[in-house]
């Protein structure tokens, strides 16, 4: 999946936890909101703040996708608020391939 599928895929499924999402799907999106949440800083707060708010859903969502991939509910990304560890566990996870076949439906291709 390249940067602008990425992209687009997450924003059409803005709310969608059902499902799953490659690593290429998840990472690029990372890597989309951390270059435009940097460039949104630079205009101004209000609006670096209306872009945190417009992509909180899709980042929940396609972390929820995610931790799908690997058989893991999306309530697992609630780890993540564990100072320190919880990060760690979280990037470990997201970082683990597909595993087949698992309950949440057939993998995407990668």
């Amino acid at each position: 999946m390249t940067f602008g599928e990425s992209i687009s895929t997450c924003f059409s499924k803005y709310a969608t936890l059902d499902g799953r999402a490659t690593r290429s799907e998840f990472w690029w999106w990372v890597l989309f909101v951390v270059l435009a949440s940097a460039a949104t800083g630079l205009l101004g707060n209000v609006i670096s703040g209306l872009f945190s708010l417009a992509v909180l859903l899709p980042g929940i969502a396609v972390t929820a996708r995610r931790l799908h991939d690997i058989d893991r509910s999306g309530w697992w990304q609630l780890v993540g608020l564990i100072p320190l560890v919880g990060w760690i566990v979280m990037i470990v996870w997201c970082c683990q391939e597909a595993k087949e076949p698992n309950r949440f439906g057939s993998a995407a291709a990668d």
